[in-house]
């Protein structure tokens, strides 16, 4: 039986792929590369998740990959119509940044809703100034997004004793519709976006939606940067259409120096690390050589993406 080739494209630090040693060909690709080896690979390990070459070097007719491995939640950034169109077998990390992302969304909650900012520049300045501050139990969150991270981000939420609503694709149990979210974005005192980037969904916080919310309100995004009308969310936050905002996904990253979005007022920019805990790339690694052993023994994959919708159907 010929061995596999595990094709990987890389970027430093490079994946923990010991336990495949005899049991995979490894070879290795950057952008530059990747086209001219594609033909020749039975796997693909997109492990640069950032990297959008996937999408420009996927071979049309002809020998591809029977199986691409992204190690990122998000697949907006390999997916194209000749992939989708392919019977190769795409998959996630679904699973490894639920808990970590909703740890992160709370604590900008609190962060917002404390005025830790404010505390910081003043103790800066040795200024001592009381305030006040918000109470967030009782406040009401609507979460867009009814995947695994969007229902741990939920589910943490409601353990801080605030109500929450989660907006999905399709409306079932304990899931609200597309067609309820003007609904309950309005009177959301947090509006959190952790939904999938997909055609339906691209935009879709723009000026009109941050003109529904209430003047009180917060928006949080750390789902997709496609998702916000950036500009959008300036202007409402310029002219205090909402209260704040906090992004840690964006349009196009990194975000440069002379971006504008650095000196919004109330916008608290993160560099797209929400989901990034110590160990995280151990566990990515991991994950893939386990699903590696699945395929390996013929065994059904796990966190299968429906290439037509762009996510892992939920259960």
């Amino acid at each position: 039986m010929t061995t596999p080739t595990l094709l990987v494209l890389d970027t430093d630090p490079l994946p923990r792929l010991g336990r495949l040693t005899g049991r995979a060909r490894i070879e290795h690709a950057d952008e530059s590369t990747l086209a001219e080896r594609l033909p020749h690979a039975d796997v693909l390990l997109v492990w640069d998740f950032a990297s959008r070459a996937v999408r420009s070097a996927w071979p049309g007719e002809g020998p591809r990959p029977r199986w691409v491995h992204t190690a990122s939640a998000g697949v907006d950034h390999l997916m194209c119509p000749e992939l989708a169109a392919s019977d190769t077998v795409v998959t996630n990390a679904r699973g490894v940044f639920d808990q970590p992302i909703a740890e992160y969304v709370a604590a900008l909650v609190l962060t917002m809703a404390k005025d830790l900012p404010r505390t910081w520049e003043l103790q800066r300045e040795r200024t001592w100034r009381h305030r006040e501050t918000q109470r967030i139990a009782g406040t009401r969150a609507c979460v867009v997004g009814s995947g695994p991270i969007g229902r741990t981000i939920a589910r943490t939420l409601k353990a801080l004793d605030m109500t929450t609503a989660i907006v999905g694709r399709t409306p079932h149990t304990g899931i609200h519709g597309p067609n309820d979210l003007d609904r309950l974005i309005a009177r959301a005192d947090w509006v959190i976006a952790a939904a999938p980037l997909t055609e339906q969904t691209y935009g879709m916080f723009d000026a009109r939606r941050f003109g529904v919310m209430q003047p009180s309100a917060r928006f949080i995004n750390i789902g997709r940067g496609g998702l916000v009308v950036e500009d959008a969310l300036a202007q409402a936050l310029t002219k205090r259409w909402i209260a704040g905002a906090a992004l840690d996904v964006f349009e196009h990253e990194p975000l440069t120096p002379d971006s504008p979005l650095w000196e919004v007022p109330g916008l608290i920019v993160s560099p797209h690390m929400s989901g990034d805990t110590i160990g995280w790339r151990d566990q990515l690694g991991n994950q893939f050589v386990e699903l590696y052993e699945r395929w390996e023994a013929g065994r059904p994959l796990l966190n299968v993406v429906d290439k037509k919708r762009g996510y892992v159907p939920g259960r």
